[in-house]
């Protein structure tokens, strides 16, 4: 080989080590994905901005929970992934033999993701056979979208506090699978429970505190919907507290 062919082969393989190295650099970056995370940055900015909304009582929890649900309806699904690194939040991730185990995040820092959030966020990992137990809230609004794999996904109204028990009546019951959603408020589908019936299943939650106009404290309802049946579809569901409904349901 002479030394015009050696010098321009080992140009063209610099050039192309470069080239590579370049690309990884990108990806690295995200830069091939600006073209379409804006989008679900802007997304995530709506749904955020509702959530101060429902904060300064600018919206009701009804009318959050509708325009919730039609910004949900819109998510890019895989893109919410990438927005949240959910393959490296979920690599070599061990699940608990019972329960849902909660994964804590950041978004990632692309161009319109709001710096300040009005909910807080999780992602909940279970195995087939293992549930978000059932439970209502109080002063707190939250929804849910299934990232991957499936559920059997249940709420109810509650309808009736009672000292011992609260009255709740069945409102949805069905499979959840990736992309579904649902919301909570104290006004509607306040009860929910989730078993996962696929492995392993991801549920993304965001849920903002302290959205009463009351002075109650906020915090989480546990209960059995396997209680009495009473007339027009309703149940006498007994209070539990988080040991006994994990022991029950988890």
């Amino acid at each position: 080989m002479d030394d015009i062919s050696r010098r321009s082969f080992t140009q063209n393989v610099l050039g192309s080590l470069l080239t590579f190295s370049l690309l990884e650099t990108i990806f690295e970056c995200n830069a091939f994905a600006d073209k379409v995370r804006p989008i679900t940055a802007r997304w995530l900015s709506d749904v955020n901005q509702l959530g101060f909304d429902l904060k300064d009582k600018k919206v009701s929890q009804i009318v959050w929970q509708e325009k919730l649900g039609e910004l949900f309806a819109q998510v890019d699904l895989e893109e919410l992934m990438r927005l949240i690194d959910f393959d490296k939040l979920t690599k070599n991730l061990e699940l608990q033999e019972r329960g849902a185990r909660s994964l804590q995040f950041s978004f990632q820092q692309v161009e319109g993701v709001p710096e300040k959030l009005a909910y807080g966020k999780q992602v909940f990992a279970l195995k087939k056979g293992r549930s978000v137990v059932p439970h209502g809230h109080n002063n707190m609004a939250t929804a849910f979208i299934i990232l991957k794999g499936e559920f059997h996904g249940r709420h109810y109204d509650r309808l009736e506090d009672e000292k011992d028990h609260v009255i709740i009546r069945s409102t949805i019951d069905e499979q959840f699978a990736p992309g579904d959603y649902s919301t909570v408020s104290d006004f509607k589908d306040n009860v929910h429970w989730f078993k996962a019936t696929s492995e392993p299943a991801y549920i993304f939650n965001i849920h903002a505190l302290n959205v009463g106009s009351g002075k109650q404290r906020t915090g989480r309802v546990y209960l059995d919907p396997s209680g009495e049946k009473l007339t027009a579809n309703r149940i006498r569901a007994p209070r539990l507290n988080y040991d006994e409904a994990h022991r029950r349901y988890a």
